[in-house]
């Protein structure tokens, strides 16, 4: 909820504020730090930044250091401005304190102190008052305040237990059109939210939904994401569909979960292991195209219903081939093995038939093709995969 808006006060107003408190200096008692606290997925929230702290210290620690017109400026307009420094780096910015009742948001330049520190789950920041200005610290040696997960490489025969949380995904993990992952209740508060301070379990259950930072240890790109509680399980939802396109997910492919470093690491293996039987034809279905599948206006690829039948949904679910005969159409993700490109595409079932539609259009012009060339099709990794080679 970061804020750009016009200055509260004139600059003539705010001057005068700020000269009368640089001559406040804060008695520090033993604790130098008088505020701490460790940082919440809410705290290190890039998409809307503020800094949650309770209202009893900032009032203690804060407030009582500041001038009766800006306390007056707090109750009143509900922010005010104030000068911050990072006692690690002496960098200095210009922020506000935001009242919200029964706590306040430090916003303003947040979000650029996240990125810059790297601040993650778990990290202490340490907050105090000193000569007009508001000081902070979150030190880069310091232990963090999460329930530690060491990622420590066990034996091999430990390693399964690396990856506590696996599922083999289904039908509606991979869709698309409404995509979120279920996880089961069990799974997530044993291996995740165990690893979770009382204040982010508390704000999931009374939001049903929090920011969590993903990785996928495939490729080593972030996400944010929500965990979102839905009773007897949660579902992980934001970036769901791009990771499903990028990583080219299908029915029957494991996923593997663990919490590590206050970040939720995912890993699907691209493993190039092709269904076909050794010794027989890697490409079981070819075809030479007709005039129908190469026709743009009306782009469909039809195949054979015993080949697809043999070939592809032998290595569905039984959900998967129930669902494809109840509602005569599934989506799949295809793969152009000549390119590397993915696609999710539409199999339609016609009776004795079987039509691949969706991109195809797309596929027919990207290729060239035309009448007469030999498209080779087969099942592998979740994926419908296909070659023209030129």
């Amino acid at each position: 909820m970061e804020e750009h808006g016009a200055h509260l006060s004139t600059e003539a107003e705010l001057g005068g504020m700020r000269r009368a408190r640089y001559n406040t200096a804060a008695p520090l008692g033993q604790d130098e730090w008088p505020i701490r606290k460790a940082l919440t997925l809410s705290d290190v929230d890039i998409t809307h930044p503020f800094l949650t702290l309770p209202r009893h210290a900032v009032e203690t620690h804060i407030v009582v250091h500041l001038t009766q017109q800006e306390r007056d400026h707090l109750r009143n307009k509900e922010q005010v401005p104030m000068n911050a420094r990072d006692d690690d780096t002496s960098e200095t910015h210009m922020m506000k304190l935001k009242w919200r009742g029964s706590y306040y948001n430090l916003i303003g330049k947040w979000g650029k102190i996240v990125r810059s520190k790297g601040l993650d789950v778990g990290k202490e920041i340490k907050i105090r008052w000193v000569n007009g200005w508001l000081h902070f610290s979150v030190p880069e040696q310091q232990i963090v305040a999460v329930a530690p997960l060491q990622i420590v490489a066990p034996p091999p025969i430990m390693q399964d237990q690396c990856w506590p949380i696996r599922k083999v995904l289904t039908l509606s993990d991979v869709d698309t059109t409404h995509p979120f992952l279920p996880l089961a209740r069990r799974s997530v508060e044993d291996h995740i939210l165990v690893h979770w301070l009382p204040q982010q379990r508390e704000l999931l259950r009374n939001e049903e939904q929090v920011n969590v930072h993903a990785r996928d240890v495939d490729t080593g790109e972030m996400y944010v994401m929500k965990l979102r509680w839905r009773g007897n399980y949660y579902n992980l939802i934001g970036k769901w569909g791009k990771i499903i396109r990028r990583k080219g997910l299908g029915v029957g492919k494991e996923i593997k979960i663990r919490w590590a470093n206050g970040c939720l690491n995912f890993s699907v293996p691209y493993e190039r292991i092709s269904v076909a039987i050794p010794g027989l034809e890697p490409w079981p279905i070819k075809k030479a195209l007709t005039l129908s599948d190469v026709d743009t206006n009306h782009p469909f690829l039809t195949l054979p219903g015993k080949a697809v039948e043999d070939h592809i949904l032998l290595y569905w679910t039984q959900q998967a081939r129930e669902q494809l005969r109840n509602e005569h159409h599934i989506s799949v993700n295809a793969r152009d093995d000549d390119t590397g490109d993915l696609y999710v595409m539409k199999l339609k079932w016609r009776g004795s038939y079987y039509n691949l539609i969706g991109k195809w259009g797309q596929i027919i012009r990207g290729k060239r093709l035309h009448v007469g060339k030999e498209i080779k099709v087969r099942w592998d990794n979740g994926c419908l995969n296909f070659s023209v080679p030129q």
